[in-house]
């Protein structure tokens, strides 16, 4: 039974940071901490960004929550810290790889969902100053977004249906 109490206590963490996320991006990196988001939503040509930086203010309290809940046998902390961290790991696997593709690990992605994802983030980054900006999430997509990535077949269909064309 321990071992379901804590795994809902890692999935409802993690579901939640989607929320926290969104917060943070919307009236944190869009609000008063825009000096270190604005470089994100500019072209450059450098691998890091002052934007990098928004990494240490979630890291931190999962880092905390793991380490205290351990020193002090508080194990309900370890499991938020644990659910926030793979949040973090989902996060820098859609956001960094998949998305701005700082790493090319998965070029070839291209799945539905993804495709919503990318373009919700398009969307995003279309505005590239610190108002009117829309998509804050991560995550969670647009109803609309996935319709349009539903309507869009992938690279993989069109390629196999021209394949016999002359």
């Amino acid at each position: 039974m321990e071992i379901i109490i804590n795994s809902l206590i890692v999935l409802t963490t993690f579901f939640f940071m989607e929320f926290v996320a969104w917060a943070t991006h919307k009236y944190v990196m869009h609000g008063f901490l825009w000096y270190l988001h604005e470089d994100h939503h500019e072209p450059h040509d450098h691998f890091f960004e002052k934007n990098d930086a928004f990494f240490l203010i979630f890291a931190v309290p999962s880092w905390l929550g793991i380490m205290l809940g351990m020193m002090y046998n508080q194990y309900v902390f370890v499991w938020i810290g644990t659910g926030i961290a793979l949040y973090g790991l989902c996060y820098f696997l859609t956001h960094d790889v998949l998305i701005h593709r700082r790493f090319k690990w998965f070029d070839k992605t291209n799945n539905r969902y993804f495709r919503a994802i990318r373009k919700a983030h398009k969307v995003h980054h279309k505005n590239q100053g610190k108002y009117d900006s829309k998509c804050f999430g991560m995550l969670i997509v647009p109803k609309k977004y996935w319709e349009e990535a539903k309507a869009k077949p992938s690279r993989n269909k069109q390629k196999h249906k021209n394949a016999g064309a002359v």
